[in-house]
């Protein structure tokens, strides 16, 4: 009897124990957290995070920052290079380029965003329901995308920019639009490896709706990819720095938001015509559009790894 009241309360000190670190073993956390904090153990990752921090409260914040206004023109220093009273310069206004530079990046971050979020959801969408329905539906999809793929991006961008005119949410459709059908195939193509999984027939037996097995079922399974392919670029998708880089394109010959109103593109071309004589004018908006690139990069790089079936064990 005493043996087994020793094995008993063996038991429960081993059961209770197990309860009472449930929480805190990593295994146990929720797979976002786990994902979360593996992104950010790479120096790189945190890296990119500092510098995307500091660059959006720099434009988030931008009042605290300069004491100009986006209209205050300085008619004495026209073109004027760094100096204590206009640390980047002026351009050729008289208007303050680090005022200019803060403002201005709301308008290019979002657009990289908000244009990468169009193109992933787009294509998210169009190669769930191509990878799912198959046949007819999969050849008729693929081939349109076929066709899609086939106009270069940048022209294709150009195009649609053209005939829908300037403005942010036109800027926005312009530059998602044509990395639709990139994002199709890479979701369709992790749908396929998908279908034959055991959870997915489960699924199918007890009657679950062909809509919720595409967006409860798949969709979570299929989300890394299209995660990593949003934020960097991977996989011939179009990242945000792609997006950034393409909006300050559009912009460069005119056709992005609106000329008047500041955004690193649209300064990038206001001052190419005046390279040689004032420099500087284009090379600050380059820096910037060159810092939040990188951050993003590094920052795709660390999600990756983070993501990495491989790096879960």
């Amino acid at each position: 009897m005493e043996d087994i009241k020793k094995i008993e309360k063996t038991e429960g000190r081993g059961h209770h124990g197990h309860h009472h670190g449930h929480g805190r073993h990593p295994k146990h956390r929720p797979m976002w957290l786990q994902t979360t904090l593996r992104v950010f153990e790479g120096p790189a990752a945190k890296l990119g995070l500092i510098l995307l921090i500091i660059m959006l409260v720099l434009c988030l914040g931008a009042p605290l920052f300069t004491h100009y206004k986006l209209t205050d023109m300085d008619l004495m220093s026209i073109n004027a290079g760094p100096s204590k009273e206009h640390i980047l310069g002026c351009d050729s206004l008289g208007r303050d380029l680090w005022t200019r530079l803060l403002y201005g990046g709301r308008s290019s971050i979002a657009l990289g965003i908000l244009g990468s979020l169009f193109a992933a959801v787009g294509g998210t969408v169009v190669g769930l329901i191509a990878g799912y329905f198959g046949g007819q539906a999969d050849n008729l999809i693929m081939r349109f995308c076929d066709v899609w793929s086939a106009i270069p991006g940048m022209l294709l961008c150009m195009l649609v920019a053209a005939v829908l005119g300037n403005g942010f949410v036109n800027t926005i459709i312009a530059l998602g639009i044509g990395a639709i059908p990139n994002g199709a195939r890479m979701t369709r193509g992790q749908i396929l490896s998908e279908r034959s999984k055991e959870y997915l027939e489960a699924a199918e037996s007890i009657n679950v709706s062909k809509t919720g097995i595409m967006f409860r079922h798949l969709l979570p399974n299929v989300m890394s990819p299209v995660l990593v392919g949003t934020t960097m670029g991977v996989g011939t998708t179009m990242g945000v720095g792609a997006t950034i880089m393409q909006a300050a394109s559009l912009s460069y010959i005119g056709l992005g938001v609106d000329p008047l109103k500041p955004e690193w593109g649209a300064m990038l071309s206001a001052a190419k015509s005046m390279f040689m004589k004032y420099p500087h004018e284009m090379l600050w908006p380059g820096v910037f559009i060159g810092v939040f690139v990188f951050a993003i990069n590094l920052m795709g790089d660390g999600l990756r790894d983070a993501m990495d079936p491989k790096l879960r064990k």
